[in-house]
């Protein structure tokens, strides 16, 4: 019957052990943002003209990408591979939010539900004229790049696991 039991040391470490998991996601989220906010200040320093919003994408999924493999490789951690998580879950509320949105001139007037998302998260085949048209920077972006840290991440266990 005790061993069912668990005493309050078990307890204990099972605390610390969230609480350091809570912070390391937490850090992994931060770093993932950050690598994807360093690019977009880049990206409006130096304001190059014509880059297609694909471009973006990619570049939003492959710089957290990197930046997952390199902080994983130095510090071996599983939480960094869950972080994507957090951006589908991301994505699921902005598209919410969009889909909730009321629709009229200049602003994807008479859109169905597929047409409002992709118009204005992917700007396909052009911007749906809702959220200023800025879907791409406030779902897809961040989204993608929270789930290029996690493959990144994941690419650096992968790694590190065959060469045990």
């Amino acid at each position: 019957m005790d061993s069912l039991l668990q005493t309050d040391e078990d307890e204990d470490r099972s605390a610390n052990r969230l609480v350091r998991q809570a912070l390391s996601f937490l850090l992994h989220t931060a770093l993932a943002l950050g690598s994807w906010l360093a690019l977009m200040l880049i990206g409006y320093a130096l304001n190059p003209q014509g880059i297609p919003q694909i471009a973006i994408l990619l570049m939003s999924l492959a710089v957290p990408l990197v930046v997952g493999f390199i902080v994983t490789k130095m510090r071996q951690d599983d939480m960094a591979t869950v972080v994507w998580l957090l951006g589908l879950i991301w994505l699921m509320i902005i598209a919410l939010w969009i889909v909730d949105m009321p629709t009229r001139p200049n602003e994807c007037y008479q859109c169905g539900v597929t047409e409002k998302l992709t118009r204005t998260l992917f700007s396909l085949p052009s911007p749906s004229g809702l959220i200023d048209d800025d879907g791409p920077f406030i779902g897809t972006w961040p989204a993608a790049a929270l789930i290029g840290y996690s493959i990144g991440a994941a690419f650096a266990l992968r790694r590190k696991k065959h060469e045990d």
